[in-house]
């Protein structure tokens, strides 16, 4: 399906070359230009920063003559959160498409937490331009990708306006969101369940792109997916009585973790995102089939997860993508079925395709053979 490309292209009256920099260390401190009361100005001088910005060794440079400046001179980060606001589209456009190239490195993941650039960056979600609104979600999207980023994306109240975002936005905009929405779950989920997340992702289940039908699938199963722990249960319970504080900490969390899985699961089942997931598991897709199955077998862990999976006529669909071409897909795909085996109505369906599970202990894929091993001793297990 064709979809709509957001233009990046500028006024023809733009051009970067009309603006002289120096060599080396000296290239910078022209810069200053970013603040100048001339629009053809600033529009040159940020145009010519985003082109400069692109080698790596300027940003680092960038961030160094930032430490150095004195006196009334603004640094580079400093300036580009001011442009942000620029009325001229033009200049918002870059100031937005630097803001993502630094991004990309650590002294500028670093500037955008030290200098308060996300509440202000975030402001242009609302621009009345796509490519500005499209830069920033770039920008923010590359931020969240490391864990500090995505703390700081949750603590500024983002993820919020992120999931209503989603129902708003232009498809390409829309897998940005999704993307910056999978790193920042992995923070908090509990922010994105009481701003509706799980109906959103679940409405994007029925989205024609298999892009946007994957990853939404995918962000659903991060809603009920726990942070990693080291410890288990039955462990959380003892060093809740520990005098250890370290394990007293992790235990808390781990606790903690419990409660928000379980709360996603439910609201799984709520919003009716099972039959919705058991759907795409026909996708032509190999992505969607993989994040629908993903998300299933997080959500029939739990009890009522199950029943309502095996009411929903899941087990055939999944059962025949046993022999999917994608190792991702029949791991999945075995792992819910060993979670569905696990009741008995489950498991009286699951005999009759025992065989066609065993054959997948010889899969070429050690993962795939190992959990189908544990499916079938899962199914023929008897009391």
């Amino acid at each position: 399906m064709a979809l709509t490309v957001i233009s990046a292209k500028y006024p023809p009256h733009i051009d970067p070359t009309k603006t002289p920099l120096a060599y080396g260390s000296r290239a910078l401190p022209r810069l200053r230009e970013l603040n100048d009361k001339t629009l053809l100005v600033r529009q040159r001088a940020v145009m010519a920063l985003c082109d400069h910005l692109h080698d790596p060794e300027h940003i680092a440079e960038a961030f160094r003559v930032d430490m150095e400046s004195s006196g009334d001179d603004i640094g580079i980060a400093e300036s580009l959160k001011k442009l942000l606001s620029d009325p001229d589209i033009t200049v918002r456009q870059k100031s937005t498409e630097c803001l993502f190239v630094i991004a990309g490195h650590a002294i500028g993941r670093n500037a955008f937490l030290e200098h308060g650039i996300i509440p202000v960056i975030s402001k242009l979600f609302d621009d009345k331009e796509d490519i500005a609104r499209k830069n920033s979600h770039m920008a923010i999207e590359m931020l969240s990708e490391t864990p500090q980023g995505a703390e700081g994306i949750v603590t500024a109240e983002l993820v919020p306006i992120l999931v209503k975002k989603l129902k708003e936005e232009v498809d390409e905009i829309k897998e940005l969101i999704l993307d910056t929405l999978h790193f920042c779950l992995r923070i908090d989920s509990d922010k994105a369940l009481k701003s509706g997340a799980m109906e959103v992702f679940t409405e994007l289940l029925q989205h024609s792109s298999p892009v946007i039908r994957a990853k939404a699938a995918r962000d659903i199963m991060d809603l009920r997916k726990y942070r990693v722990v080291v410890l288990d249960w039955l462990q959380c319970i003892e060093h809740l009585k520990s005098d250890e504080y370290q394990k007293e900490v992790l235990a808390k969390e781990a606790l903690k973790d419990y409660c928000v899985t379980l709360e996603g699961k439910d609201k799984a089942v709520e919003v009716e995102a099972i039959p919705a997931l058991i759907s795409l598991l026909k996708d032509e897709s190999p992505d969607v089939r993989a994040n629908a199955a993903g998300a299933l077998m997080t959500i029939t862990i739990t009890t009522r997860g199950k029943y309502t999976a095996i009411k929903s006529d899941g087990i055939q669909p999944l059962v025949d993508l046993v022999d999917d071409p994608t190792s991702e897909v029949r791991a999945y795909v075995l792992k819910v079925l060993t979670c569905l085996s696990e009741a008995p109505e489950g498991r009286q369906i699951l005999l009759n395709h025992v065989d066609k599970i065993k054959q997948r202990t010889k899969d070429t894929i050690p993962a795939v053979a190992r959990a189908a091993e544990i499916a079938v001793r899962v199914i023929e297990w008897k009391p």
